[in-house]
């Protein structure tokens, strides 16, 4: 009888343990062997959920995992915690695995057919003094969020500072002002949130200033202050000092591929993993990638980009393990939506920004619009601004950015199908959405930007 194909997995979240779990449903046991190395303690969480832990909302880590290590190996995954792959040799076709619980780090190498490369991203982490401070946080995995918590909960923290606002820092503003914290954001952009233009960032700060968070743009941090304890005092920028007993890091993350540097293996412009369609790394027909260490192909502008999102590393897992598993499937591309809150208010985007759609030399006209989220004699109805980007000349939807109260965000999505499907605003502003007054108003918030960007296009195209 043949020995089994061994199919190996870096990386116990999303991406990996979605590709294992779908090339077990598929492959048999008796000829398909899965194992699976995880350097930390959990499989299958959410990073997403951390904030709401932070801010009480869901009382975690349990609640944010969505399979056990027990569970992934009475399904036949040979998970491994605690085991940091340090070396790829793809000629050899083996890994090398160090034990981190193991006395002395013992090292051995493992064999593999096929090797899934989903180490995802790592925190943007400025080489600052005083960085590694006690008191200092990133919020990228469980542990991670253990350990805010047990500052939070172990400590009193009346003032917090929160570096950088994009979704991860808002979102841990916002839990922080929960706990009772009075929280300070720092951004060196222009406005919060970097992944909205400029003017509907601002939208955000409004909200932000509204809830009691202070938000300082323009802030470059230079250092992190310590005390006499050695623990954080506090932040320093060009402009000033600004007391802490906790500072959370939220810079944005990197694509975790140093292994796959070191091995030789094609990355792109950001650093991310490049793959073909079925998320084999190009040019190797047994290794493959997906999830935050990988670049995709944004169909809107035809580049490929990085974009960690669990949607992404979910969907990537699934292709790589069908294709492993003896199926078909491939990952076609993405159009770049997201979408967020600050308490009550709800940040949505998909396709390009306009410095986006500049880069790749896309011509566009840009048009704002504000509506209402349900009829406006209805109650509850609540202001929403869409702001969308049409191609000149084709008229072809570009982006589409909206800030709202309850039941903006989720519009967002109308405008990823219509990405998706290359429509002009003209075909959205046709669309034949469902409506009734507790719902929406005649013409959805989607739709009456869709029009004003028609209107915009016929009139310069002279149509």
């Amino acid at each position: 009888m043949a020995a089994a194909r061994r199919m190996v997995v870096i990386g116990g979240d999303a991406a990996g343990m979605s590709a294992a779990s779908q090339a077990r449903r598929l492959g048999k046991p008796g000829e398909l062997e899965i194992i699976a190395f995880e350097r930390g303690h959990f499989t299958s969480y959410s990073a997403c959920g951390i904030p709401y832990w932070a801010g009480g909302l869901v009382d975690g880590p349990d609640d944010l995992v969505a399979r056990t290590p027990k569970a992934h190996r009475a399904r036949g995954i040979d998970v491994r915690l605690r085991s940091e792959v340090t070396g790829i040799d793809v000629a050899g076709q083996r890994v090398r695995v160090r034990e981190l619980d193991a006395s002395g780090g013992a090292e051995r190498w493992h064999g593999f057919d096929d090797l899934v490369i989903a180490t995802g991203a790592r925190p943007r982490r400025p080489g600052l003094p005083g960085i590694d401070a006690p008191g200092v946080h990133g919020v990228q995995t469980l542990d991670d969020g253990r350990a805010l918590l047990e500052t939070l909960e172990g400590r009193t923290v009346e003032r917090a500072v929160v570096v950088g606002a994009g979704y991860i820092g808002v979102e841990m503003a916002e839990a922080l002002t929960r706990r009772g914290c009075r929280v300070t954001v720092l951004e060196r952009g222009e406005q919060p949130m970097a992944t909205l233009d400029p003017d509907m960032g601002r939208l955000v700060r409004d909200a932000m200033s509204g809830l009691g968070i202070d938000t300082v743009t323009g802030a470059e941090v230079a250092e992190v202050l310590t005390g006499e304890d050695g623990r954080v005092r506090g932040v320093a920028t060009k402009g000033g000092e600004y007391p802490a007993e906790l500072v959370v890091l939220g810079l944005g993350v990197a694509p975790e591929t140093r292994l796959a540097r070191e091995a030789g293996l094609p990355l792109g412009e950001s650093g991310g993993l490049l793959t073909d369609l079925a998320m084999r790394v190009r040019g190797h027909g047994n290794i493959w990638a997906g999830g935050d260490c990988v670049e995709v192909l944004d169909l809107v502008s035809g580049r490929t980009r990085h974009i960690p999102l669990g949607t992404h590393a979910n969907k990537q897992g699934q292709v790589i393990g069908t294709n492993i598993g003896g199926g078909y499937a491939t990952f076609p591309g993405v159009v770049g939506t997201a979408v967020s809150k600050v308490c009550d208010l709800e940040i949505a985007r998909t396709g390009l920004l306009e410095a986006q759609a500049e880069s790749v030399g896309l011509r566009f006209h840009t048009v704002t619009a504000e509506s209402t989220s349900r009829a406006g004699y209805y109650p509850g109805a609540r202001p929403m601004t869409v702001k969308m980007l049409a191609e000149r000349r084709t008229g072809r939807l570009l982006g589409v950015q909206i800030v709202g109260r309850e039941g903006a965000g989720k519009r967002v999505d109308i405008a990823a199908v219509a990405l998706t499907a290359g429509m002009t605003v003209e075909q959205v502003a046709s669309l034949d959405l469902g409506y009734a007054p507790p719902f929406s108003p005649v013409w959805d918030p989607v739709q009456v930007a869709a029009r004003k960007a028609a209107a915009v296009v016929r009139e310069a195209t002279g149509r």
